[in-house]
């Protein structure tokens, strides 16, 4: 008989929160609260900030904080899982993974890599260290060839496996490349970054689908750096501008680039370094949910033939104004893009329920759109998985 299971799925990105979970808190309950999920996953990359050889060890009260909420008293079952051991560089990912299951939810269990098979969930499974030696999670951070012309860091991926009411699926957390310059994003269309990303995801996917384990359906959710189509995007914005290259006088190394209105006393419409993405009209990323912008959003368009994604319904993720009086404001540091996603492979998006035709049960938003969370805000997918009995 088919059943159905309430998930819910969220990725944050904590990196500037660190100081401050209450906020995070508050809207996780209510996203509880008004979604009722039976099976919750949560994924964080930069677990303990951007300075997390200072902030690490606030890193476990975190975690306790949240299990600890009201919300989570009917969870009678927690796995955790927190890489935070910085000072091994070589593997450090500083991803970490949360799962919260019901207490009304019976048949769950968790793979072990180690012995190949599952096994039954029960009590809080706390690991937070290196996570090598733990068998029912699998971790690796991307190695330095991945983009050998850029600075290693912790980025990387984390899999856990589970059986929910007989039904199979692979939970993984990816936290991938950022761009490091504006003007270098600039140069090309897809950009050097957007390529290095798409190399490391065809990775991830290839990893998670390869021959060691039966592949199962998989959802990817976490910090993708998922970047519009910069060059694309600055070339329609600046359609109606006066474009200016400033270069070094040292070099010919391009330092900045200003894009003046024609008919408005010099107006700076868009002004781009390698670490400012200030465009005056900036209620173009907001309006009606960024739709004029959606287009440039180009980057999972190569994964169409393993993966898939919900619409996007709201405006993009990164990078959030980290003044607490300025929730729903951009920074000017960089384009706003939808960096943080929920994607699904084909067979996963199969096993999602619609609860009525047209109607969709399925909700796919960020979390506290009008709550300062950080530079970014929290994705979810609220869905009914497919199951067979109790």
């Amino acid at each position: 008989m088919e059943m159905y299971t309430d998930v819910l799925l969220v990725t944050a990105n904590v990196g500037s929160l660190f100081d401050n979970v209450t906020c995070l808190m508050s809207v996780f309950s209510q996203t509880v609260q008004s979604h009722k999920p039976r099976f919750i996953a949560l994924h964080f990359q930069e677990v303990g900030g951007k300075d997390y050889m200072v902030n690490m060890g606030h890193a476990e009260n975190f975690f306790c904080n949240i299990e600890s909420n009201e919300e989570m008293r009917d969870f009678d079952r927690v796995c955790t899982y927190v890489d935070n051991h910085f000072k091994n560089v070589d593997s450090f990912t500083a991803l970490g993974s949360m799962y919260f299951i019901h207490k009304s939810l019976k048949n769950i269990y968790q793979y072990d890599f180690n012995v190949k098979d599952f096994k039954a969930v029960s009590g809080q499974n706390k690991y937070v260290g290196s996570l090598d030696e733990v068998t029912t999670v699998e971790k690796e951070k991307f190695l330095k060839n991945f983009w050998p012309d850029f600075k290693w860091s912790r980025k990387g991926f984390m899999r856990t496996r589970w059986i929910i009411h007989n039904q199979g699926l692979d939970l993984v957390n990816v936290h991938l490349f950022h761009d490091a310059s504006n003007l270098i994003a600039c140069n090309a269309s897809p950009s050097i970054y957007s390529d290095n990303r798409q190399k490391a995801l065809r990775y991830v996917i290839n990893r998670i689908s390869d021959s060691s384990y039966t592949p199962l359906p998989f959802f990817l959710f976490g910090d993708f750096n998922f970047r519009l189509d910069t060059l694309s995007l600055v070339q329609n914005l600046s359609t109606s501008a006066v474009v200016q290259t400033v270069k070094k006088d040292s070099s010919n190394e391009v330092e900045k680039i200003i894009c003046e209105q024609k008919d408005n006393d010099h107006k700076v419409l868009l002004h781009i370094e390698t670490k400012i993405f200030a465009y005056l009209h900036q209620a173009v990323f907001t309006e009606d949910n960024g739709r004029a912008i959606l287009k440039y959003d180009k980057e999972i368009s190569a994964f169409h033939d393993v993966i898939t994604e919900e619409d996007i319904l709201f405006p993009p993720s990164y990078p959030y104004c980290e003044d607490y009086t300025k929730p729903t404001q951009y920074m000017n540091t960089r384009c706003p893009s939808w960096c943080d996603r929920i994607l699904m492979s084909h067979t996963a998006q199969d096993i999602i329920h619609r609860r009525d035709e047209g109607a969709s049960s399925v909700v796919y938003n960020t979390m506290g759109p009008n709550v300062c969370m950080g530079d970014h805000k929290p994705v979810f997918l609220s869905f009914a998985l497919k199951t067979h009995g109790h």
